[in-house]
């Protein structure tokens, strides 16, 4: 079966909709991972009882695969009484997975911050809270953000597999006009495509503040 131009038409307001989802679930759930991320990395310099709880529970998610846990959040936790919309298990899901791998991107931009800016803070008696968010953070979220961005990059590619659970992506829709029409080159071809125009644009984006900022 040839390229079928008008086809490829007809199915392209459906994927540009399926790309707005995909976006939103790649920007809410990084916005997730990010917040999500840095608590687990400040709280990873807590005590060892906390310190050792939350690099317990680092491991166990990356430990799973993502599907597991959007099934997991999706069709075990209502048998318990909590019932999670598909839109709101997909960015937790996303959120949850990556921030434990965020956790460590911060964990190596705080401990790259010199210990005499750490020691200078504690001559001051500067609280707990103005050391972090006056002296430390300024200094290693920057020194991150290259790393940070892979993972949005990340993110946005695997968004497909919350298909699972009914939320209709890029992919969802590629999937939805093949399987009604029995023709998948316009419709797979045309969601690659819109994957490669956006995070081929971001890679090199990502690029460019490695080389401004350095990599962690």
């Amino acid at each position: 079966m040839g390229w079928d131009w008008s086809f490829a038409a007809e199915v392209l307001p459906a994927l540009l909709q399926g790309l707005v989802l995909t976006l939103q679930l790649t920007v809410l759930g990084s916005l997730f991972a990010f917040s999500l991320g840095l608590v687990l990395a400040m709280l990873l310099r807590g005590p060892w009882p906390i310190a050792i709880v939350v690099r317990g529970f680092i491991e166990f998610v990356r430990s799973t695969p993502l599907l597991v846990q959007v099934f997991f959040l999706f069709y075990v936790l209502p048998d318990i009484g909590i019932l999670i919309p598909p839109f709101a298990t997909g960015v937790i899901a996303l959120g949850l997975h990556y921030a434990t791998y965020t956790a460590d991107v911060y964990r190596a931009g705080i401990d790259a911050v010199p210990p005499g800016q750490w020691e200078a803070a504690t001559a001051l008696s500067l609280p707990r809270s103005r050391v972090w968010t006056g002296v430390v953070l300024p200094q290693a979220i920057p020194r991150v953000l290259p790393a940070l961005g892979n993972y949005v990059i990340s993110m946005f590619k695997e968004t497909p597999i919350l298909i699972a659970i009914t939320l209709l992506d890029i992919v969802g829709w590629a999937r939805e006009a093949g399987g009604r029409t029995f023709s998948y080159d316009e419709p797979y071809t045309i969601a690659g495509l819109l994957f490669l125009a956006l995070s081929y644009p971001a890679s090199l984006l990502v690029r460019r503040l490695e080389r401004r900022v350095g990599t962690i």
